[in-house]
């Protein structure tokens, strides 16, 4: 089959027949038909994390089932499904707890060590990225990386569900829990920036301020339910913010040290920067709930102010939106089909595999929400 192959960091990928195995007893194969390149994959070309080469990125796809392993029953040839990076085991502490996306014993969804590989280049064991592996034709994972969904469901906004749109509506609905009415601000309208615009607007937030430094990106922040914008190339966001949010409010702080009393309710961040983070905890106002969605890159650390945990303020991570995913991600198709949740619009452009490295130039140029890779 053909695949984008990653020799290694700041290298781009390239097109190559790569080698795909039968599935096992719990594996099924997929034939890809969208994938989305989601930024997450860029900081692995980038080097801002490491991954071993050579290996097959892409972990946001949609596809069909062609074969099954003998022990598989969840799925069969023919039906459609979603593949997701949160692969469960299904019975580790985190898993029995409700929080199948921290499973503790992944290793148990993968290959052991001396058994044939899922994938071969040239004869030689390739990587697979997130257990995943989706800029290729095909795709051969655990039963329990997939959600079945219906044939009405079109793939190529299916694929979005896979990644972007649940880790940002998930950071929303399900990690922050944001409350009917209140106000909200999200760094970043990428892909996931722009799913969690959305997750607020489901939510019922009053007030949701989109963030970000290219117009035409503030412009589909607002189709899809922004009320405000700030162009962060232009303005100091946190002033805006609390300008936006707190009106009136005094500009100095009753006690130092402490911080402004205006902010926003919950503030989002997006793209995975030190200063974006430290801008979202400084935005929030008492009380308020910063939750950082982005990937930092390693060895990088966030600064503070400590003081301003004796106003309540908090901060905390997500992973890929607390999701349950064969349950969340059935809602968001239900979502899309009755008109709640605009995946139409959040794709920028349509490719072929061939383009991945160009998806990759327009995402760092700001030019696209999200490309989708199609492969038929």
């Amino acid at each position: 089959m053909k695949a984008a192959v990653f020799h290694g960091p700041k290298q781009p990928l390239s097109i190559e027949e790569v080698e795909i195995d039968e599935p096992q007893d719990r594996e099924v194969l997929v034939r890809t038909v969208a994938s989305g390149v989601c930024h997450s994959d860029l900081h692995f070309v980038d080097g801002y994390y490491s991954f071993p080469a050579p290996a097959v990125l892409g972990h946001e796809a949609a596809g069909i089932v062609e074969k099954v392993g003998r022990a598989v029953d969840y799925v069969k040839p023919g039906d459609h499904v979603i593949a997701c990076l949160s692969v469960f085991c299904g019975y580790c502490d985190d898993c029995m707890s409700g929080h199948p996306n921290r499973c503790t014993n992944r290793a148990a969804t993968q290959r052991r060590k001396g058994e044939k590989p899922r994938l071969a280049l040239k004869g030689q064991p390739m990587r697979q990225f997130a257990d995943l592996s989706t800029y290729a034709e095909k795709m051969l994972v655990h039963e329990n990386a997939l959600v079945k969904i219906g044939g009405d469901m079109p793939l190529d906004r299916a694929a979005l569900i896979g990644c972007g749109v649940t880790t940002g509506v998930g950071a929303v609905l399900n990690t922050a829990r944001i409350e009917p009415g209140s106000t909200v601000a999200v760094f970043g309208c990428g892909g996931v920036g722009l799913a969690a615009i959305q997750g607020a607007r489901i939510a019922g937030a009053r007030m949701i301020i989109a963030v970000d430094q290219f117009e035409a990106k503030l412009a589909l922040a607002r189709r899809l339910g922004a009320t405000h914008t700030v162009d962060s190339s232009h303005a100091d966001a946190v002033k805006a913010i609390r300008e936006l949010a707190s009106p009136g409010q005094p500009s100095e702080p009753v006690v130092a040290g402490l911080g402004v009393s205006g902010g926003v309710d919950y503030a989002f961040e997006a793209v995975g920067l030190k200063k974006l983070a430290e801008d979202c905890f400084d935005c929030i106002k008492p009380g308020g709930t910063a939750t950082i969605i982005g990937m930092i890159p390693v060895g990088q650390k966030v600064e503070l102010d400590g003081p301003k945990f004796l106003t309540e303020r908090k901060i905390q991570g997500t992973n890929m939106g607390s999701n349950r995913f064969r349950i969340d991600m059935l809602k968001y198709v239900e979502f899309y089909k009755q008109g709640r949740l605009n995946l139409d619009d959040m794709i920028t452009r349509r490719g072929k595999l061939e383009d991945v490295n160009e998806a990759f130039r327009a995402m760092k140029a700001g030019e696209v929400a999200r490309t989708v890779l199609m492969f038929e």
